[in-house]
C-alpha cells in the first residue's frame, strides 16, 4: 500500500552549504590548501541530470548549476539527459538509464519518485558535510517537509517558483482602461478589471483576464485535496464554493469560451496571439519565454503586478528541486552538486535570472532579474509585494484527485451544471477513489 510503503525513500534536505564560517589565520590557510590539495586528487566522476515536468532551458541548467559545480568541483562533470517531453519516471526505469539527479517541482512528481523507490535519504550526508537547514526560506522548508509523515525532506530547493500577474499593456491602451495599480488585488478585484478587457472588436475576441484553472487559484489559499484531519476530501470547504464561483462568473463572460470550447488559455495567446490582457500564472513559466521572444526581435509592451489573492495577502507557487537517486554509485558527489545550489553564489545567479531564491537573504531579492534583458525596466518589486506561503498539505493521490477539479470546472464551464452539484459530485468521486487507495493502495 502507497500510504504505508515505507516512505523512507525520503530525503532530509534544504540544504545550506557553504556556510561554515572561515577566519583568516595560518590554521585555515592551511587547511584550505589541504582541501585544494585533496580536491586535485580526486576522481573524476560524471552524473547524469534529468528534468521532469519543470521548466529550466539548456543555458538555465549551465549558468545555475554546471558552471558553478565545474568551479568549485572540478572533478565533477554533469552530463543532461534529454528526452521526449512525454517521457514518464517510469519510462527512465524500464530502460535502466535512472539519473543520479533529478530536477523536478513539489506536487505530485515528488510522490512518483517515491512511488518509483529511487529517492535516497540524505540524512547522513546532511550530517556528514556540515550542512546548515536553517537557511532555508521557512515556507519552503515546511512545504518539502509535509510530504512525509516523520518531516524528513525529500527534495533541495533551487528556487520558489511563484505566482505572479502578466499584463498587456497594448490592449489596456487599445481600449482606454488605465494600468493595474501595484497594488495587492484579490481574485475577484483581477476578475472585474478582466471584464472590462472581454471584448470583441474588429472580428478579435480579446480576453480581458484568464483566471487558470482550479488548481491556479487554490495555490492562494490554505487547502488541499484531502483534509489532513479526516483522510477524507476536503471539497465541502467553502473556500472550494468561493473559488469556483469565481470560475463560473469568468466562463460566464461573453466570449470567453472559445470556439472549441476552450476554457483556459496558455502563453501563447497573451505572448503571440496578444488578446489575452491579464494572466496570472508562474514566474519560470513566462519569463524565459519572453525573453526568448525578445531575442528573435519580437517585442512586447507588457509589466507584471502582485499576484492575486484571497484577501490574505499571500502567494502560492511550486519548488523547483533536486531530488538524489539511490541508484547513483556517487552519492557524495551528487550531494555536492545539491548541495552548492544553496549557496550564496549559486543563489545569487537563480535571483539574477529572474527566479526567487530558495534561501534567507533578502540582498539577492535586490538584484532580481539583473541578468535578464526582458525584465529590465519591468516592475519586478511587485513579485516580492505578497507573503509567500507553504504548498497546500499534499497527499499521493493528489494527480488523481485534480483531474476531478479540472472535470468539476469543465461540467460549470461547458455542461451548465452549477457550483454546488459539480462539488457534490466531485467530493462523492474523490472519496471513492480515497477509499479505494486505503483499502488497496489501487486507484
Amino acid at each position: 500500500m502507497r500510504k504505508k510503503r515505507g516512505i523512507g525513500l525520503l530525503l532530509a534536505a534544504a540544504i545550506g552549504f557553504g556556510v561554515l564560517g572561515a577566519c583568516g589565520g595560518p590554521a585555515d590557510t592551511k587547511q584550505a590548501n589541504q582541501a585544494e590539495q585533496k580536491e586535485e586528487e580526486r576522481e573524476p566522476v560524471t552524473l547524469k541530470f534529468w528534468n521532469y515536468g519543470n521548466t529550466i532551458t539548456d543555458t538555465e541548467f549551465n549558468k545555475l548549476i554546471v558552471e558553478p559545480t565545474k568551479a568549485k568541483y572540478p572533478h565533477i562533470t554533469l552530463e543532461r539527459i534529454k528526452t521526449d517531453a512525454d517521457t514518464t519516471p517510469e519510462d527512465l526505469v524500464a530502460t535502466g538509464e535512472i539519473p543520479d539527479i533529478i530536477y523536478t517541482s513539489s506536487g505530485p512528481a515528488y510522490y512518483r519518485f517515491l512511488d518509483i523507490g529511487i529517492v535516497q535519504e540524505l540524512d547522513e550526508l546532511i550530517e556528514k558535510h556540515k550542512v546548515d537547514t536553517s537557511r532555508i526560506k521557512p515556507a519552503i522548508l515546511e512545504s518539502i517537509k509535509s510530504y512525509t509523515p516523520e518531516g524528513k525532506v525529500i527534495a533541495i530547493p533551487l528556487s520558489f517558483n511563484l505566482l505572479i500577474t502578466y499584463y498587456n499593456k497594448e490592449i489596456f491602451d487599445k481600449f482606454g482602461v488605465p494600468y493595474p495599480s501595484d497594488e495587492p488585488k484579490t481574485w475577484r478585484e483581477w476578475l472585474e478589471l478582466g471584464r472590462k478587457l472581454t471584448v470583441q472588436d474588429n472580428g478579435v475576441q480579446y480576453l480581458g483576464i484568464d483566471l487558470g484553472g482550479p488548481g491556479n487559484l487554490v495555490r492562494s489559499l490554505n487547502l488541499g485535496n484531502v483534509d489532513p484531519a479526516t483522510g477524507r476530501s476536503s471539497l465541502a470547504d467553502p473556500g472550494w464554493s468561493e473559488l469556483y464561483g469565481l470560475l463560473k462568473e469568468q466562463y460566464e463572460l461573453p466570449g470567453f469560451i472559445g470556439p472549441d470550447n476552450q476554457i483556459v488559455y496558455d502563453r501563447v495567446t497573451f505572448m503571440e496571439e496578444r488578446r489575452l490582457a491579464i494572466r496570472p500564472s508562474f514566474l519560470a513559466n513566462m519569463v524565459g519565454p519572453l525573453e526568448e521572444l525578445r531575442q528573435q526581435g519580437i517585442e512586447l509592451d507588457w509589466d507584471i503586478a502582485p499576484a492575486p489573492h484571497f484577501g490574505n495577502n499571500e502567494v502560492g507557487g511550486s519548488i523547483h528541486s533536486l531530488i538524489l537517486s539511490n541508484q547513483s554509485k556517487h552519492a557524495d558527489d551528487a550531494f555536492l552538486v545539491l548541495a552548492l545550489i544553496l549557496s550564496d553564489e549559486t543563489q545569487r545567479l537563480v535571483s539574477r535570472n529572474g527566479r526567487v531564491p530558495s534561501i534567507i537573504n533578502p540582498e539577492l531579492e535586490k538584484e532580481f532579474g539583473a541578468d535578464i534583458e526582458v525584465l529590465k525596466g519591468k516592475k519586478v518589486e511587485n513579485v516580492f509585494k505578497l507573503t509567500a506561503k507553504p504548498n497546500n498539505p499534499p497527499h499521493p493521490l493528489d494527480n488523481e484527485l485534480g483531474e476531478l477539479l479540472t472535470k468539476a470546472a469543465e461540467e460549470i464551464a461547458l455542461g451548465g451544471r452549477d457550483v454546488n452539484s459539480a462539488l457534490r459530485a466531485a467530493e462523492e468521486e474523490s472519496n471513492r477513489i480515497i477509499d479505494a487507495w486505503e483499502k488497496t493502495g489501487i486507484k
